[in-house]
């Protein structure tokens, strides 16, 4: 028993560094890559990526022996691999500078934060309020264009036609969701033309009132350790806001 339970966490070790070292670097993660970091051999790693290929967590592309993440891998580490997620306090301190300045308006503060979600995370921050059901504030396109994923014309005309269109989106951010912070990933976001894009979700509140939504889009290769304990922060600094304006 002990035996299959160091081999599971060796596949789960496996598996998180794949992801982590594909959404640092961009590229297919080959087993000579990792062999060195967990002190095994080349083939060893390569017998665990082929099972975990085969379970659905990695593939490989045709023109690269290296792996990259699925969907399904992707939502495995969300889910169970990033519990301990926690945001720098440093971090913590820079956002809550940018709200010193004294906001004496809704709009400024939701326009503020979208700046600051993209900021912060370096990707596309989005503010929705739920009484204005026609309208977002976002900041950011540009920092997507940096990802490589959305180098591709078509790709990239497809997310600022739905950032600028805003009701597939609305309705997405819009969701009812029980967590603190909700993510969607690549084919969860029922969005033809989205499938290498991650929308993650937090709600913000007034006397424990919902009163909007706070998104970060990206790519599916979200640094996704940094960025939902950073959404998580914004959304309980802007509920803390609100209750001065």
């Amino acid at each position: 028993m002990v035996r299959n339970v160091d081999y599971e966490s060796r596949r789960r070790a496996v598996l998180t560094a794949t992801i982590n070292r594909y959404i640092d670097e961009a590229t297919p993660v080959a087993s000579e890559d990792l062999a060195e970091e967990f002190d095994l051999s080349p083939a060893t790693i390569r017998n665990i990526m082929a099972e975990l290929e085969k379970e659905g967590y990695i593939t490989h592309p045709y023109t690269s022996g290296g792996r990259l993440p699925t969907t399904r891998g992707y939502r495995y580490y969300v889910d169970f691999l990033l519990a301990q997620m926690e945001l720098l306090e440093a971090e913590k301190v820079h956002i809550s500078n940018e709200y010193k300045k004294e906001i004496g308006r809704l709009e400024d503060a939701l326009e503020k934060t979208s700046r600051v979600i993209s900021m912060i995370t370096h990707y596309a921050g989005i503010v929705s309020f739920l009484d204005w059901q026609d309208r977002i504030f976002y900041q950011g396109i540009g920092q997507i264009l940096e990802q490589p994923e959305f180098k591709d014309y078509a790709h990239l005309r497809m997310i600022v036609k739905l950032i600028e269109e805003k009701g597939h989106l609305l309705d997405i951010i819009n969701r009812d969701f029980k967590e603190k912070v909700k993510v969607y990933i690549g084919d969860e976001l029922a969005c033809p033309g989205m499938e290498n894009c991650a929308l993650v979700v937090s709600s913000y509140k007034l006397k424990n009132k919902s009163l909007g939504r706070l998104a970060v889009l990206g790519p599916q290769r979200m640094e996704y350790r940094h960025t939902i304990p950073a959404l998580e922060y914004i959304s309980d600094v802007l509920s803390e806001v609100l209750e001065r304006i």
